[in-house]
């Protein structure tokens, strides 16, 4: 029987199909299969700005060993070749304007628009979101449509499409928009009722609302057609490389599975069940 087993995994390896860990995360597939030349020789650098429960779960780089990004990064690095994954913090407004650098790409929650792609790049999509409305559960008969929003005291993160969504779209006034700097601020602000509502992505807002104990609650979405994306800088010769990864990972289910494991699991919801609103 063991010498069964040692001839299985020595066909695995031979295959480049031999399963292993990096982090928490179970990486599979064929390693190596889209080699990449990244910024520093034997790992994969990747950015993004925490916290970002259930796509990474820990406080800091350091503590991080799983989630939704995580283990897709992981995975890319794995299918890549690489064997570490190093995780860096930066700052949201630096990394959407392409002024960070020595990283090999981001991934943060972050929204493919036009305007953005004036200065990054992006992959192919590899999650879909719309936008959330989170209130304090005490809160909840107040907020039951778009129009109970108008009066509000509403909280958006700074150059988010949330923001630029509550500005053009929903036409919210000034003076009753307060801009954090990060979601955390903001959530701060709400549960100290500060504000009243806050926006963000619907994956963002129910992640919130799980872990709050029963004091918030997302009370509806809009469906904007959001899609995330992977965030290189300008020309990134490894774009076409880490999209033929994520699409073999979107194909041999991977993503979904990732989603299940820690999404849903983190949220507690499924996000087909959050009312759709129409502006």
């Amino acid at each position: 029987m063991k010498q069964a087993w040692l001839l299985t995994a020595v066909a695995l390896a031979s295959l480049g199909l031999a399963q292993t860990r990096i982090g928490n995360c179970e990486v599979t597939g064929p390693k190596g299969q889209f080699p990449i030349r990244p910024v520093i020789a034997g790992q994969l650098t990747v950015q993004t700005n925490l916290p970002g429960p259930g796509f990474w779960n820990g406080d800091s780089p350091a503590t991080i060993r799983d989630g939704f990004e995580y283990c897709l990064a992981a995975n890319i690095a794995y299918r890549a070749g690489l064997d570490r994954l190093v995780v860096q913090n930066v700052a949201w407004d630096a990394l959407i304007a392409g002024q960070t650098r020595n990283f090999d790409f981001a991934l943060s929650q972050i929204t493919i628009t036009e305007a953005r792609k004036r200065v990054v790049d992006f992959s192919r999509p590899y999650f879909s979101s719309d936008i959330g409305v989170l209130v304090r559960a005490a809160d909840r008969a107040r907020f039951n449509s778009p129009a109970s929003l108008k009066t509000a005291r509403i909280g958006v993160q700074q150059a988010t499409t949330a923001a630029k969504f509550l500005a053009d779209t929903l036409k919210h006034p000034q003076n009753l928009t307060r801009v954090f700097p990060d979601v955390a601020g903001g959530f701060t602000a709400l549960r100290a009722g500060q504000i009243d509502a806050f926006i963000i992505d619907t994956s963002i807002v129910l992640s919130e609302a799980a872990k709050s104990g029963g004091a918030l609650v997302v009370v509806g979405q809009f469906q904007t057609g959001e899609n995330y994306g992977a965030l290189f800088t300008k020309g990134n010769p490894n774009r076409a490389q880490v999209d033929r990864i994520i699409e073999a990972l979107e194909r041999e289910g991977v993503l979904k599975k990732l989603a299940q494991t820690y999404l849903a699991k983190e949220w507690g919801v499924d996000p087909t069940t959050v009312p759709v609103w129409k502006p």
